[in-house]
C-alpha cells in the first residue's frame, strides 16, 4: 500500500508539472482567480475533488 501512495503522489506531480510547463500563462491566470475566491468556495471545491477522485479510484479498483 505504501508503495501505491508514493506512486500516486509521483504521477500527480508529473500530471502537476505538466500543465504548468505546457501552459505557464494560463496556470498563473488559474492561480489568481482561484486566490479571488472565498474560503469557503475553495474548500468546497476541494472537497467535490476528493470526493471525485476517490470515487475514480473506487469504480478503478
Amino acid at each position: 500500500m505504501g508503495s501505491d501512495l508514493l506512486a500516486a503522489l509521483c504521477l500527480m506531480m508529473v500530471l502537476e508539472g505538466a500543465i504548468v510547463f505546457i501552459a505557464p500563462q494560463a496556470w498563473k491566470q488559474a492561480v489568481a482567480q482561484l486566490s479571488l475566491l472565498a474560503n469557503a468556495r475553495l474548500r468546497l471545491l476541494g472537497l467535490v475533488f476528493m470526493l471525485i477522485g476517490w470515487l475514480s479510484l473506487q469504480w478503478v479498483r
